[in-house]
């Protein structure tokens, strides 16, 4: 009895509407009533399973016919010639390009705006704009020139004559040894009087003192940079000088010399023009263009710190001493000239090789961001010497450029927060005065960074 009950009919989803829009001959063909439920619209054949045809869904059959009841059209057949319950046609894609309807538009715009996207997306805080530029413009040559000033043109063009001193000195040393060795020291003079101009010229433009994200410290370091490639220059002729006088000693010892030594000199009791010269552009250059005056405060010689402001710098007191010497040579006698000649010479170069090797020290430090001056150890002596004090952590000196230093030290201490003030500006000042010779002094501008560990007595 259970066999012979119908089986029930399955739902069936209706089919979309086409793309096309209908014309109005199908409309008028169409029932209003064919898609209603209350109407039984579908075919009989269709909703129920004949299962007299055994072989109606085999997946043996070359395809899965229809029969003829369902009212299939015979346009529906493919090109085989056979029916189907899909009708599957030729179509040819388009070669154009497909234009997409949503150019322009940024991916996940629709959910940057939406509620929810507002609860899991938050927009970051807004930050405040640095205080310091990311980079300043550099001036150009055409710049630097349009904004020399009356004095800083006529201290360039006298730097160009000292460096015509120089060579001068050179051309007129007539196989003098001495005066071959004053001339590298005139040469290097004037190319300190040519850097101290760049540096006034330099200093009206506000990249040279203005710190930025690119250059922290402004362009103050360059003139170390130039420092230290002049310092190298001057170790180079002191070596070059040293080789010279020796090759002098070997050929008056019998070898045979490689290029002939005509020493000619100064007349006996005649005046040198020659070191007349040198020693008036050399004073001229240290009292009006304060040449080497940055580089005598960096390298401090404790022999000749006593001595008159000029004199004080190595270099003018070596190129003054030099000058001074050839000027009384020739009131000796042939014989002993050529004796000074050549140990002045000698002494000249060693002078030059040991101020060079002193300087390219202090100024590489000075690059490599460290403070290579004395008086470090008993700061910190001083200040563990404070009751306030229990011990320093870390401590820091470093020298930036020649008028800017900087110390940072970590300190454990106890105290009241009045205590605290006062051991905060005693450190300070006492930084100040022992490494940077006091306010007024025209040393080195030190920074002085304190971090407190506050420990419970």
């Amino acid at each position: 009895m259970a066999s012979n009950l119908p089986i029930p009919l399955p739902p069936r989803t209706p089919t979309p509407p086409p793309d096309d829009p209908p014309s109005a001959s199908r409309l008028d063909a169409q029932d209003n009533d064919s898609l209603s439920p209350l109407v039984d619209s579908f075919p009989p054949q269709r909703g129920s399973l004949n299962t007299a045809d055994p072989n109606r869904l085999s997946p043996t059959r070359a395809s899965f016919t229809l029969s003829p009841s369902d009212n299939v059209p015979q346009n529906s057949q493919g090109d085989n010639g056979s029916a189907g319950p899909f009708n599957f046609k030729t179509t040819t894609m388009a070669k154009s390009p497909v234009v997409k309807s949503n150019i322009g538009q940024r991916r996940g715009h629709k959910y940057k705006h939406s509620s929810i996207s507002h609860q899991i997306f938050l927009e970051p805080p807004p930050r405040a704009p640095l205080a310091l530029p990311n980079s300043l413009p550099i001036p150009t040559f055409k710049e630097c020139r349009a904004s020399m000033s009356k004095d800083q043109k006529t201290r360039f063009w006298w730097s160009v004559c000292h460096m015509f001193v120089a060579a001068y000195t050179l051309w007129s040393a007539h196989g003098s040894l001495a005066m071959t060795a004053l001339s590298h020291l005139i040469l290097f003079d004037s190319l300190g009087a040519l850097l101290c101009v760049s540096v006034d010229v330099l200093s009206n433009f506000e990249v040279w003192k203005r710190s930025s994200v690119r250059h922290p410290f402004g362009l103050e370091r360059a003139e170390v940079l130039a420092g230290f490639a002049m310092c190298v220059l001057l170790l180079f002729m002191g070596m070059d000088l040293i080789s010279h006088n020796l090759q002098h000693f070997l050929e008056s010892s019998g070898h045979e010399p490689h290029h002939s030594h005509a020493h000619e000199r100064v007349s006996v009791g005649s005046v040198d023009v020659t070191a007349l010269l040198a020693i008036s552009s050399t004073l001229i250059s240290a009292i009006g263009l304060k040449n080497h005056g940055r580089i005598g405060k960096a390298m401090r010689f404790g022999y000749i710190e006593s001595l008159p402001s000029v004199l004080s710098n190595p270099s003018h007191f070596l190129t003054l001493s030099c000058s001074t010497l050839l000027l009384l040579l020739p009131l000796v006698s042939v014989r002993l000239y050529n004796w000074l000649d050549v140990l002045l010479s000698s002494t000249i170069s060693i002078s030059m090789c040991v101020i060079g090797v002193r300087l390219v020290k202090t100024l590489g430090s000075m690059l490599l961001m460290s403070y290579s001056g004395p008086g470090v150890k008993d700061v910190i002596r001083d200040i563990e010497a404070d009751p306030c004090v229990f011990g320093v952590d870390d401590a820091r000196f470093w020298q930036v450029h020649y008028g800017l230093c900087m110390a940072n030290l970590k300190l454990r201490v106890s105290g009241s927060e009045e205590n605290l003030i006062r051991l905060r500006e005693r450190i300070s000042s006492l930084i100040r005065n022992r490494l940077g010779g006091g306010y007024g002094s025209g040393g080195q501008r030190w920074e002085v960074s304190l971090q407190f560990t506050i420990e419970k007595s």
